[in-house]
């Protein structure tokens, strides 16, 4: 299967979420990735596959979803760095400045976090989604101030595009100490 496409259901109801997993499930040839409760009682599955499978999967998720759906996405080409990310338990040796973004829910983070990836060669600490946050998602990234910069000005374009942007920060030079609680 090729796991270049992604796509992520969000709902306000953890029971909706186990019936749209389902039959998203059943409508492609899709590899789950992530089906699971998150803050403020919502719901999110993530679906992996070649877009087609992909796009074909979510469709029907949102169709399933009924009232309950919160936000969806299908992301194509998917930077390789976001999934690792997204599933990060070993922690990568920051390189410099450190950039992170944050929103209010989690599929715009995602995205925003596929462009950051993509607008410069920075490396994604770690992609958090809506776990103990209150249902906000946000990604730390590393690499030189100017790519950081540039990566972030393009998770923020995208967040604030969908009008869910918490904040965007670089910090050029990180104290230690900082780096020691992101990692």
């Amino acid at each position: 299967m090729n796991d270049k496409s992604v796509g992520l259901i969000e709902l306000s109801s953890i029971a909706a979420g186990f019936s749209v997993a389902d039959s998203a499930l059943k409508a492609g040839n899709v590899k789950l990735m992530l089906s699971r409760s998150i803050c403020s009682g919502k719901y999110m599955i993530l679906l992996a596959g070649d877009t087609a499978s992909v796009e074909a999967a979510i469709a029907t998720g949102t169709e399933t979803a009924g009232g309950c759906l919160i936000d969806h996405i299908v992301i194509s080409n998917l930077h390789p760095d976001v999934l690792l990310a997204i599933g990060r338990t070993t922690p990568v040796e920051p390189t410099g400045a450190l950039g992170i973004f944050e929103s209010f829910n989690v599929a715009t983070l995602i995205k925003a976090a596929d462009a950051a990836a993509k607008a410069a060669q920075v490396q994604l600490l770690e992609v958090r989604l809506a776990m103990a946050l209150g249902g906000k998602a946000f990604c730390t990234l590393t690499g030189d101030v100017s790519s950081v910069q540039a990566a972030v000005a393009a998770g923020r374009a995208v967040i604030a595009e969908a009008g869910v942007l918490v904040n965007a920060v670089v910090i050029s030079r990180p104290h230690p100490d900082v780096y020691r609680e992101v990692i």
